[in-house]
Protein backbone atom coordinates (compact mmCIF):
# COMPACT_ATOMS: atom_id res chain seq x y z
CA UNK A 1 0.00 0.00 0.00
CA UNK A 2 2.82 2.43 0.87
CA UNK A 3 4.47 1.73 -2.48
CA UNK A 4 1.24 2.57 -4.28
CA UNK A 5 0.93 5.90 -2.46
CA UNK A 6 4.56 6.62 -3.27
CA UNK A 7 4.02 5.98 -6.98
CA UNK A 8 0.80 8.03 -7.39
CA UNK A 9 2.53 11.45 -7.72
CA UNK A 10 4.86 10.07 -10.39
CA UNK A 11 1.93 8.59 -12.30
CA UNK A 12 0.19 11.98 -12.20
CA UNK A 13 3.32 13.71 -13.51
CA UNK A 14 3.63 11.22 -16.35
CA UNK A 15 -0.03 11.81 -17.24
CA UNK A 16 0.52 15.56 -17.42
CA UNK A 17 3.66 15.11 -19.50
CA UNK A 18 1.62 13.15 -22.04
CA UNK A 19 -0.44 16.26 -22.81
CA UNK A 20 1.17 18.13 -25.67
CA UNK A 21 -0.11 21.72 -25.90
CA UNK A 22 0.80 23.81 -28.92
CA UNK A 23 -0.06 27.49 -29.47
CA UNK A 24 -0.56 28.93 -32.95
CA UNK A 25 -0.29 32.70 -33.33
CA UNK A 26 -2.76 34.41 -35.66
CA UNK A 27 -1.37 35.57 -39.00
CA UNK A 28 -3.06 38.97 -39.05
CA UNK A 29 -2.35 39.70 -42.72
CA UNK A 30 -4.01 36.47 -43.89
CA UNK A 31 -6.93 36.36 -41.47
CA UNK A 32 -10.20 38.11 -42.31
CA UNK A 33 -13.53 38.84 -40.64
CA UNK A 34 -16.41 39.73 -42.95
CA UNK A 35 -19.46 41.35 -41.35
CA UNK A 36 -22.97 41.53 -42.74
CA UNK A 37 -25.69 43.72 -41.25
CA UNK A 38 -29.37 43.64 -42.19
CA UNK A 39 -32.10 46.26 -42.40
CA UNK A 40 -35.66 46.31 -43.71
CA UNK A 41 -34.54 47.75 -47.06
CA UNK A 42 -31.46 45.56 -47.60
CA UNK A 43 -28.07 44.75 -46.15
CA UNK A 44 -24.49 45.99 -45.96
CA UNK A 45 -21.20 44.11 -45.82
CA UNK A 46 -17.62 44.93 -44.94
CA UNK A 47 -14.57 43.71 -43.09
CA UNK A 48 -12.86 44.25 -39.76
CA UNK A 49 -9.28 43.22 -38.91
CA UNK A 50 -7.77 41.15 -36.16
CA UNK A 51 -5.37 42.96 -33.85
CA UNK A 52 -3.91 39.76 -32.41
CA UNK A 53 -4.90 36.24 -31.48
CA UNK A 54 -3.95 32.64 -30.88
CA UNK A 55 -5.37 29.11 -31.00
CA UNK A 56 -4.34 26.41 -28.55
CA UNK A 57 -4.31 22.71 -29.29
CA UNK A 58 -3.78 19.88 -26.81
CA UNK A 59 -2.86 16.50 -28.29
CA UNK A 60 -4.03 17.74 -31.69
CA UNK A 61 -7.44 19.02 -30.57
CA UNK A 62 -8.60 22.62 -30.27
CA UNK A 63 -8.83 23.46 -26.56
CA UNK A 64 -8.60 27.25 -26.31
CA UNK A 65 -7.63 30.56 -27.76
CA UNK A 66 -8.41 34.26 -27.76
CA UNK A 67 -8.62 37.13 -30.23
CA UNK A 68 -8.74 40.89 -30.23
CA UNK A 69 -10.47 42.75 -33.06
CA UNK A 70 -9.38 46.23 -34.13
CA UNK A 71 -12.70 48.10 -34.21
CA UNK A 72 -11.06 51.12 -35.88
CA UNK A 73 -10.50 48.94 -38.96
CA UNK A 74 -14.22 48.60 -39.76
CA UNK A 75 -14.88 49.23 -43.43
CA UNK A 76 -17.71 48.78 -45.92
CA UNK A 77 -17.27 46.80 -49.14
CA UNK A 78 -20.71 47.09 -50.78
CA UNK A 79 -20.70 50.91 -51.06
CA UNK A 80 -18.20 53.37 -52.51
CA UNK A 81 -16.91 56.88 -51.92
CA UNK A 82 -18.74 59.24 -49.61
CA UNK A 83 -21.65 56.86 -49.07
CA UNK A 84 -19.30 54.19 -47.71
CA UNK A 85 -17.44 56.74 -45.58
CA UNK A 86 -20.71 57.99 -44.09
CA UNK A 87 -21.80 54.47 -43.13
CA UNK A 88 -18.41 53.57 -41.65
CA UNK A 89 -18.33 56.84 -39.70
CA UNK A 90 -21.75 56.04 -38.28
CA UNK A 91 -20.72 52.48 -37.34
CA UNK A 92 -17.67 53.87 -35.52
CA UNK A 93 -19.74 56.50 -33.70
CA UNK A 94 -21.36 56.19 -30.27
CA UNK A 95 -24.64 55.23 -31.99
CA UNK A 96 -23.05 51.87 -32.76
CA UNK A 97 -19.63 50.66 -31.60
CA UNK A 98 -18.08 53.82 -30.13
CA UNK A 99 -14.61 52.88 -31.33
CA UNK A 100 -12.90 55.92 -29.83
CA UNK A 101 -13.82 54.72 -26.34
CA UNK A 102 -13.90 50.99 -27.18
CA UNK A 103 -11.13 50.44 -29.78
CA UNK A 104 -11.11 46.62 -29.46
CA UNK A 105 -13.55 43.75 -29.12
CA UNK A 106 -12.40 40.46 -27.60
CA UNK A 107 -13.34 36.79 -27.88
CA UNK A 108 -12.05 34.07 -25.51
CA UNK A 109 -12.73 30.38 -26.13
CA UNK A 110 -13.97 28.61 -22.99
CA UNK A 111 -14.87 25.22 -24.52
CA UNK A 112 -14.39 23.45 -27.84
CA UNK A 113 -16.01 20.07 -28.49
CA UNK A 114 -15.27 18.03 -31.62
CA UNK A 115 -18.33 17.26 -33.77
CA UNK A 116 -19.01 14.34 -36.12
CA UNK A 117 -17.53 16.30 -39.03
CA UNK A 118 -13.78 15.91 -39.58
CA UNK A 119 -12.16 19.07 -38.20
CA UNK A 120 -15.53 20.30 -36.91
CA UNK A 121 -15.98 21.87 -33.49
CA UNK A 122 -18.78 23.36 -31.43
CA UNK A 123 -17.12 26.40 -29.86
CA UNK A 124 -18.30 28.25 -26.76
CA UNK A 125 -16.70 31.47 -25.61
CA UNK A 126 -17.06 34.94 -24.16
CA UNK A 127 -17.44 37.87 -26.56
CA UNK A 128 -16.81 41.38 -25.22
CA UNK A 129 -18.07 44.43 -27.13
CA UNK A 130 -18.24 47.87 -25.49
CA UNK A 131 -17.27 46.34 -22.11
CA UNK A 132 -20.28 43.98 -22.19
CA UNK A 133 -19.40 40.28 -22.15
CA UNK A 134 -21.81 37.57 -23.29
CA UNK A 135 -21.39 33.86 -23.93
CA UNK A 136 -21.81 32.82 -27.56
CA UNK A 137 -21.74 29.46 -29.36
CA UNK A 138 -21.03 28.61 -32.99
CA UNK A 139 -19.76 25.85 -35.25
CA UNK A 140 -16.21 26.05 -36.55
CA UNK A 141 -14.12 24.12 -39.04
CA UNK A 142 -10.45 23.75 -38.11
CA UNK A 143 -7.88 22.28 -40.51
CA UNK A 144 -4.28 21.72 -39.48
CA UNK A 145 -1.54 21.41 -42.09
CA UNK A 146 2.11 21.36 -41.06
CA UNK A 147 2.88 24.50 -39.08
CA UNK A 148 -0.39 26.20 -40.06
CA UNK A 149 -3.99 26.06 -38.89
CA UNK A 150 -6.99 27.53 -40.71
CA UNK A 151 -10.18 28.02 -38.71
CA UNK A 152 -13.47 29.21 -40.20
CA UNK A 153 -16.85 29.86 -38.66
CA UNK A 154 -20.04 31.87 -39.00
CA UNK A 155 -21.10 33.74 -35.88
CA UNK A 156 -24.48 35.44 -35.48
CA UNK A 157 -24.52 38.20 -32.88
CA UNK A 158 -27.44 40.10 -31.35
CA UNK A 159 -26.04 43.62 -31.16
CA UNK A 160 -28.75 44.78 -28.74
CA UNK A 161 -27.18 42.55 -26.05
CA UNK A 162 -24.04 44.71 -26.26
CA UNK A 163 -25.84 48.04 -25.92
CA UNK A 164 -25.73 48.70 -29.68
CA UNK A 165 -29.36 49.71 -30.13
CA UNK A 166 -29.46 52.40 -32.81
CA UNK A 167 -32.38 51.80 -35.20
CA UNK A 168 -33.43 48.63 -33.36
CA UNK A 169 -37.10 47.71 -33.67
CA UNK A 170 -36.75 45.92 -30.33
CA UNK A 171 -36.27 49.24 -28.52
CA UNK A 172 -37.77 51.96 -30.74
CA UNK A 173 -41.27 52.24 -32.22
CA UNK A 174 -42.35 53.61 -35.61
CA UNK A 175 -38.99 53.14 -37.34
CA UNK A 176 -40.66 51.72 -40.44
CA UNK A 177 -38.21 51.07 -43.27
CA UNK A 178 -35.39 52.63 -41.20
CA UNK A 179 -35.37 49.60 -38.89
CA UNK A 180 -31.99 47.87 -38.59
CA UNK A 181 -32.21 44.26 -37.46
CA UNK A 182 -30.55 43.33 -34.18
CA UNK A 183 -28.68 40.30 -35.50
CA UNK A 184 -25.61 40.60 -37.71
CA UNK A 185 -23.24 37.93 -39.02
CA UNK A 186 -19.49 37.54 -38.83
CA UNK A 187 -17.84 35.15 -41.27
CA UNK A 188 -14.48 34.51 -39.66
CA UNK A 189 -11.37 33.04 -41.27
CA UNK A 190 -8.36 32.74 -38.98
CA UNK A 191 -4.98 31.62 -40.29
CA UNK A 192 -2.52 30.86 -37.49
CA UNK A 193 1.04 29.52 -37.40
CA UNK A 194 3.34 27.90 -34.84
Amino acid sequence: MNKLLFLLPFAALLGMAALNTVTYKADIANSVIVWKGYKVTGEHTGTVKLKNGELQFTDGKLTGGSFEVDMNSINCTDLEGGTAEKLVGHLKSDDFFGVQKYPTARFVITKAFPTDTKGGYRVTGNLTIKETTKEIRFNAQVNESGNQVKATGKITIDRSEYNVRYGSGSFFDNLGDKTIYDEFDLNVTIVARK
